[in-house]
C-alpha cells in the first residue's frame, strides 16, 4: 500500500501554553502511533496565539487518525487538534 501525509493543526488553550513542551509530546505520541514526523511549524493566529502545524507520514493500513487526534487532545495546554491536510504519497 501506500503512506499517507497528514497535517494536524494543534491549537493551544492560551497564549501561555508552552509549545516547545507541547511539540515534544506531540512526537512522542506521533511515534507510538506508528508516524514519522517530517514538520512542525509555528504558525502565528492572532493577538501572540501560535498554532503548531504537524505534517508527518503513516502508512495508510494504520487506517484513521481520530484515537491520535484524541491523544494529541489530551496533553496539557492543548486546546484543539484538526486535521487541515491528507495526501496519498503513491511512489
Amino acid at each position: 500500500m501506500a503512506d499517507v501525509i497528514v497535517t494536524f493543526k494543534v491549537m493551544p488553550k492560551n497564549v501561555t501554553v508552552n509549545l516547545q513542551k507541547v511539540h515534544s509530546e506531540i512526537e512522542d505520541r506521533i511515534k507510538h502511533f506508528g508516524g514519522t514526523i517530517g514538520r512542525i511549524e509555528e504558525v502565528p493566529v492572532a493577538f501572540g496565539l501560535k498554532s503548531l502545524n504537524i505534517i508527518f507520514v503513516m502508512d495508510e493500513n494504520i487506517g484513521s487518525t481520530e484515537d491520535l487526534e484524541k491523544e494529541i487532545t489530551q496533553i496539557k495546554g492543548v486546546g484543539s487538534v484538526d486535521v487541515i491536510d491528507v495526501r496519498r504519497a503513491v511512489g
